[in-house]
């Protein structure tokens, strides 16, 4: 292990327990798990309990502590995408990778997973790669996401990748656009919302592009805190209906059109959301005026 990294990765993100999910997350990036040791010397140098920074590292499912392959492929086997043949798309990557779900292949290049739901529902089979979505797999596309998680994600082009799609929200109260065109994230406008805690508010964009791993910005809210998310136009809170399948957080429902919402969750620094199919019963706010 590395111990002088870790260290510099301790320094630059800070002792306090707002910097403690970014410390982990650098870590994991680095190693593909959290070593045991890392987490032990993550304690001490921030003065915080073992037992605390283990709690912190088994609450997101995020993060793992055993040891991965540098690629990690997820398979969704939730309802929505084993209807849809999730199972055979399963069992073409273990034929391909020659290893079962929970493995990572003899040179630790590749883990291939199972999971319960990706959170988009409404573009089974689904598949994660290395934290990139590929929508409606079929068996001929498994040897290309194999292929394209070794030579690396790290890079996207929205217009070729299939996996990165930009969508445009509006409130699902007043239905007012939540884009700003004056703050762009990836390129395009970012979605705008006020975010509410202890009484403060704050404004909040984050990208706009389904798939993008950019970083919200504008809001001071600490990382890992839950907030409340509020149109800016209509100053209602957006509803939510269903909790983040990381955190189990509540996610807000961003409207995209009839029967289908962008839910992203309301923990600062938490990557869950999901595309979902759901009818949002609630009153226009100029209805009744």
């Amino acid at each position: 292990m590395d111990t002088k990294g870790i260290l510099e990765i301790i320094q630059r993100n800070g002792k306090n327990r707002a910097g403690l999910i970014a410390i982990l997350e650098e870590i994991q990036a680095e190693y593909a798990y959290l070593p045991e040791a890392a987490l032990r010397l993550v304690a001490k140098e921030t003065g915080r309990s073992l037992a605390d920074v283990y709690g912190v590292a088994t609450f997101y499912k995020a993060f793992s502590l055993k040891p991965k392959g540098r690629h990690c492929i997820s398979v969704c086997l939730g309802t929505a995408c084993h209807v849809r043949g999730a199972q055979k798309i399963v069992e073409e990557f273990s034929q391909e990778l020659g290893i079962k779900p929970g493995e990572t292949t003899p040179d630790n290049e590749v883990t291939l997973e199972t999971v319960n739901c990706l959170g988009a529902c409404a573009l089974g089979p689904t598949v994660v790669a290395d934290g990139r979505y590929f929508p409606h797999v079929c068996k001929n596309k498994v040897n290309g996401i194999i292929d394209a998680a070794v030579k690396g994600l790290e890079h996207y082009d929205e217009k070729t990748d299939g996996r990165i799609f930009p969508l445009e929200v509006s409130c699902p109260v007043c239905r007012k656009s939540l884009m700003s065109p004056d703050h762009h994230i990836d390129g395009r406008p970012s979605v705008s919302l006020e975010v509410s805690l202890d009484g403060r508010r704050d404004r909040l964009h984050f990208s706009s592009l389904y798939g993008s791993r950019t970083p919200a910005s504008g809001s001071e809210i600490p990382p890992s805190s839950v907030s409340r998310f509020h149109c800016p136009h209509c100053r209602n809170e957006i509803p939510c209906f269903s909790d983040c399948l990381e955190c189990g957080s509540p996610m807000a429902a961003l409207y995209i059109r009839e029967g289908v919402v962008w839910e992203i969750c309301t923990r600062r620094g938490c990557p869950g959301h999901m595309l979902n199919l759901r009818h949002i019963n609630l009153h226009r706010a100029d209805e009744g005026k």
